[in-house]
């Protein structure tokens, strides 16, 4: 898949480390060790690694969900982590999309009503939304599937209602820690050429992490985080 170039930047860390308290003998430990990235608009960033080397970290930082223990992560020039958690919550719900491994869909309620529900969550009604989440469903190819509930669906529709519900706000950046992880083969070649073509279409950021690097190589770049450093692949 050709490189695209890009201008403008919508995340770049500086410095970022990140120790945590082992409660023992051992003293801190350090997982991320000084990461330095930039990541442009509309571009798809694969991070590979070994099991352990941070990358879940990486992620979680770069999403705000955890803040560093030193370093900066900037969005469009925003350093992100000078917000107070009010509005960094704020923030991250308007802001950032997330796929996980395990997709954490709510079973009692319908594909449509689990896209639909970070809308829903800033307090719009779900017949103001319901267009946009049909639309989203439609993008990953589940329209037909609108109405039914998780149990209903298979594993790898079920992690496409994911990536949809990712979208709804329209964040700026989708951040996906082992979207195929769960899948089979085909299923995990399928939700990659989803994200890929999502990121063409909608010309958003996407970071992805993933131990597959043969799907990791058919985003625009690769690196690799080893000892808490992150290199090109």
């Amino acid at each position: 898949m050709p490189t695209r170039k890009h201008t403008d930047n919508a995340i770049v860390v500086e410095g970022v480390t990140k120790t945590f308290d082992t409660h023992n003998k051992s003293g801190r430990l350090a997982v991320l060790r000084g990461v330095h990235l930039t990541i442009a608009k509309g571009e798809i960033v694969a991070i590979v690694g070994a099991s352990g080397a941070g990358k879940s970290t990486l992620l979680h930082i770069l999403g705000t969900l955890d803040r560093p223990t030193s370093g900066t992560v900037s969005y469009d020039g925003m350093d992100v982590f000078a917000l107070a958690d009010d509005a960094l919550a704020h923030f991250r719900n308007r802001h950032i999309g997330f796929v996980f491994q395990f997709h954490h869909l709510l079973p009692e309620f319908s594909a449509l009503e689990n896209v639909a529900m970070p809308a829903m969550i800033t307090g719009k009604k779900l017949p103001e939304v319901r267009a946009r989440a049909l639309e989203l469903l439609d993008h990953v190819g589940l329209k037909n599937r609108a109405e039914q509930r998780p149990p209903k669906l298979s594993g790898g529709e079920q992690q496409r209602v994911a990536v949809a519900r990712a979208l709804m706000n329209a964040p700026r950046v989708v951040l996906a820690d082992e979207p195929s992880g769960n899948l089979d083969s085909a299923n995990a070649k399928a939700l990659h050429r989803t994200l890929w073509n999502l990121s063409r279409t909608t010309g958003q950021t996407f970071v992805i992490v993933t131990h597959n690097e043969e799907l990791a190589l058919q985003a625009d770049r690769v690196v690799r985080i080893i000892d808490g450093i992150l290199k090109p692949l």
